[in-house]
């Protein structure tokens, strides 16, 4: 039977302000990725997150991002490797603390926004996050684009890396992502979201924004939290998959 996983982003509220439906999205995935303070989350919901995914027998893992509230860590920042290595060990190892306070080892680590898009095609940004997840210590898995510098890297330095692939996100002719707020960057629609999901599960590609077929293979399938339909979102992948004798579960 053929195995996919379903990540999700998670943790996003902190203090008063709430995002996301975490309480009802993560029934349906498999994985988790924490935000750890920087760009959204904060120590209280960290915790509360990872009561509720083990609650669930779902995958723990923290999304590091950029310092960058007001921006949701997805505002480009120009960094150096040494800062790359410092934000992810530094973020990671706050959920990786709490995780272990609740009796639950650190699953991955999933890079957010910018940070993650800024990495996956640098070669320097790429070993030094792969760095950091290696000095998290156990056998932590890498989540990195599907295709993408970041992944060859993670193997290099010998990492367990989980490809990624992205059911709600337009996709470029090269295998990288759309950028938000470019036409095509999101994808709203149910219907789409799931065929295309189910064409990078089943057949190793996906259609880009013009029309091309791009192979993208993923041991992973992100579904962004923050997106409105999210919930009814990650019921008809799971409704999808089950049809398809795809097994959901975290690598």
């Amino acid at each position: 039977m053929r195995r996919i996983d379903l990540n999700c982003d998670m943790g996003e509220s902190f203090g008063a302000w709430r995002m996301g439906a975490d309480a009802e999205v993560m029934p349906l995935v498999s994985s988790a990725n924490i935000a750890c303070g920087f760009h959204a989350g904060d120590g209280a919901t960290i915790r509360q997150t990872i009561d509720l995914a083990l609650a669930h027998g779902v995958a723990v893992g923290a999304h590091p991002g950029l310092p960058d509230l007001q921006g949701f860590g997805r505002r480009a920042m120009k960094i150096s490797p040494q800062e790359m290595y410092d934000l992810v060990l530094y973020q990671a190892g706050a959920v990786q603390a709490f995780a272990r306070a609740a009796g639950a080892p650190l699953h991955h680590v999933k890079c957010h926004g910018a940070l993650y898009n800024t990495a996956a095609g640098d070669e320097a940004l790429s070993a030094a996050m792969a760095r950091a997840v290696r000095d998290l210590g156990g056998d932590v898995i890498l989540y990195a684009l599907a295709g993408s510098t970041m992944a060859r890297v993670g193997r290099e330095q010998g990492l367990r890396v989980a490809e990624e692939g992205f059911a709600d996100r337009g996709y470029r002719d090269d295998g990288t992502l759309t950028p938000r707020g470019t036409a095509g960057a999101m994808i709203e629609e149910e219907a789409r979201a799931v065929a295309q999901a189910l064409s990078m599960v089943r057949e190793g590609r996906v259609t880009s924004v013009t029309g091309h077929a791009v192979a993208v293979a993923p041991d992973t399938l992100c579904l962004h939290g923050d997106q409105p339909g999210a919930v009814a979102f990650a019921g008809a992948l799971r409704t999808a998959f089950a049809a398809c004798g795809i097994e959901v579960g975290a690598p």
